[in-house]
């Protein structure tokens, strides 16, 4: 990875504008609640360039943004790397022939789906979404651009639940997180 651009003075200011939601979306889960940040014009933008900032000069060709806040994310740091913007979504989401994977998340079981065409052959692919847990989401995403032939640069996300060892599942990979618990 290149030189850290994440700042102290930037990462507190945007850990302050989340919100803690307890037992969300069931009991004992402390849900983090980015959509304050997402209404904050200047935090908002300050997480796009940080995260875009980390893959300029990359040769990122495709950002997966991963449903439904990470599509959020994943637009504008698609736009600023010049680079397409491909979602990965819930069964019957796609309107096109799709691939899927499963995968066990912190609180239940789940299945994503991409177009078969979204992703070409040798493609580097950023796979960004809002939050890593237990890392099966971003797992499954990787699985999912590498069946369709894509490199897959890093993963990023905006906030890592270090405490959840997602990172455990993602062995081997580039993984960057803007704000980590």
């Amino acid at each position: 990875m290149k030189n850290d651009i994440r700042t102290p003075s930037a990462v507190e200011r945007l850990k302050e504008i989340i919100r803690d939601v307890p037992d969300f979306p069931k009991k004992g889960i402390v849900f983090k609640d980015i959509t304050p940040l997402l209404a904050d014009h200047a935090a908002f933008s300050e997480t796009v360039r940080l995260l875009a900032d980390n893959y300029k000069g990359r040769g990122i060709t495709k950002v997966m943004g991963i449903e439904a806040r990470g599509f959020i994310l994943a637009a504008p740091v698609a736009l600023a790397l010049g680079a397409g913007m491909v979602p990965v979504r819930k069964k019957g989401k796609l309107p096109y022939r799709t691939i899927s994977a499963s995968y066990s998340l912190e609180y239940g079981e789940d299945t994503l789906h991409v177009h078969e065409d979204a992703v070409g052959r040798g493609e580097k692919v950023l796979v960004l979404d809002d939050v890593l847990a237990t890392g099966g989401t971003a797992g499954a995403v990787c699985s999912l651009a590498e069946k369709l032939g894509g490199k897959v640069e890093s993963v990023a996300v905006l906030i890592e639940l270090g405490f959840l060892d997602g990172r455990k599942k993602l062995a081997g990979r580039d993984v960057f997180s803007l704000i980590k618990y």
